[in-house]
């Protein structure tokens, strides 16, 4: 076999993780692809990607054991003649690393409609083998991007809808007091301050807050709503760097011994970025959006005036109708979309009309007429019965005949 000339080999695309000397050319890629995207989100993904190049080392370190962080930075790069052509980042959706996520994928614009996003997709299909399910969002806008990821095997899943709520609708919500109890009023719904302990009511809300599709995509457990000791202290090391603070609280029912509602706030301290919150209202307990979303608003009074960004889907109208009525601003449309590792392809349905059997399987035909199922209560029916009962009856005078006939002969002997 004659060896490939290096003019060639050099022009091969190159798939592998990316290293610490590709973080320049990955944040010019994500510049470039998301700037407009994440702008309207108000997220700056050009700092998050120089914050990650600074703790690029201890990332380094929490990838090679199992951790909530492992897997906070895992990026593969495709390169070619010695430049990055594209990038695709991934991350676990759950605890069981059943469901992949495909956070960011970016393609140069000199690479454009080369296959370098398929194939960097197909890499990471390939080398992640435990995922069994693969989710990614993208733009209702982006139709080249939604037409890649359905040649890929993706399929629309839901909308994701990305919303706004001025300072000013915060402090009007603020001022409203709330309908359900504290911790002292035992008969109704009352608010409690979440922990790891309570995960099990958070999960039970979870699913029952989803559809079936969209619960056996996220396939998530009871573990994916506890954070051990290490969690708890690599989170409380997160907030002091980036200078932010979570509250978590559920709305407990006693009577049913389940919560009904749940809010996560991640509050910004020095009021660069927006806050970032997140619902999940049982479908039966709708009535508790603008309780939990005045409560979400007081937590927000002690730090500077900024926005709070919330998320809603297609299958909670409830919440959109909600949002509009409060005036929050819609900032994006995505739409989610699933892949199963186990796709198929279209199968083409195997015709055997053209093959004449009849002819090579003369011998096994049936000569006489098969007995088919009578209905009693139709015309044939209540005829082929008379039939039956007349041949029944003649049947039983032939008898009696042959009986009488045999015994005239033995006292005849």
């Amino acid at each position: 076999m004659n060896p490939i000339p290096p003019a060639e080999s050099s022009n091969e695309l190159i798939l592998r993780p990316a290293q610490f000397g590709d973080l320049g050319a990955i944040e010019a890629l994500f510049v470039e692809a998301f700037t407009d995207e994440y702008g309207n989100r108000s997220v700056d993904i050009g700092s998050q990607i120089r914050r990650l190049r600074k703790w690029f080392g201890p990332i380094k370190v929490l990838s090679v054991f199992p951790n909530r962080f492992q897997h906070v930075f895992t990026v593969h790069v495709a390169e070619q003649n010695g430049e990055i052509k594209g990038v695709i980042q991934v991350s676990p959706f759950n605890h069981a690393r059943t469901t992949w996520r495909v956070d960011h994928v970016a393609v140069a614009s000199t690479a454009q409609r080369q296959g370098v996003g398929s194939r960097l997709l197909r890499h990471c299909m390939n080398h992640f083998r435990e995922a069994r399910t693969w989710l990614l969002e993208v733009n209702i806008h982006n139709r080249g991007a939604i037409s890649l990821y359905r040649r890929t095997g993706f399929q629309p899943l839901a909308q994701i809808t990305y919303w706004s709520l001025s300072p000013q609708i915060l402090q009007e919500l603020a001022k409203q007091e709330p309908r359900f109890g504290r911790m002292e009023y035992r008969q109704v719904p009352h608010l409690v301050p979440s922990s790891h302990r309570d995960a099990q009511l958070i999960y039970q809300l979870d699913t029952a807050s989803m559809p079936p599709l969209v619960r056996q995509t996220y396939d998530r457990h009871t573990a994916d709503f506890k954070s051990g000791v290490m969690g708890w202290a690599l989170d409380i090391t997160r907030q002091s760097i980036s200078n932010t603070e979570r509250i978590q609280a559920y709305l407990y029912e006693p009577e049913r011994k389940a919560a009904v509602g749940y809010f996560s706030l991640k509050l910004s301290r020095t009021g660069t970025q927006p806050h970032v919150g997140q619902m999940i209202v049982h479908p039966a307990y709708t009535e508790f959006y603008p309780e939990l979303m005045a409560e979400m608003a007081r937590q927000t009074q002690d730090c500077p005036p900024q926005s709070l960004a919330l998320a809603s889907t297609d299958y909670q109208p409830e919440r959109e109708e909600f949002l509009l009525k409060l005036g929050a601003e819609d900032q994006e449309r995505t739409l989610l979309m699933s892949r199963s590792v186990w796709h198929k392809l279209r199968e083409t349905r195997v015709s055997l009309d053209n093959l004449r059997l009849q002819n090579v399987l003369r011998n096994l035909q049936v000569n006489q007429p098969m007995p088919e199922r009578i209905d009693w209560g139709s015309p044939e029916g209540i005829e082929a019965l008379l039939c039956k009962v007349g041949s029944l009856a003649e049947w039983q005078e032939e008898r009696l005949w042959s009986r009488d006939s045999r015994q005239g002969w033995v006292e005849d002997r």
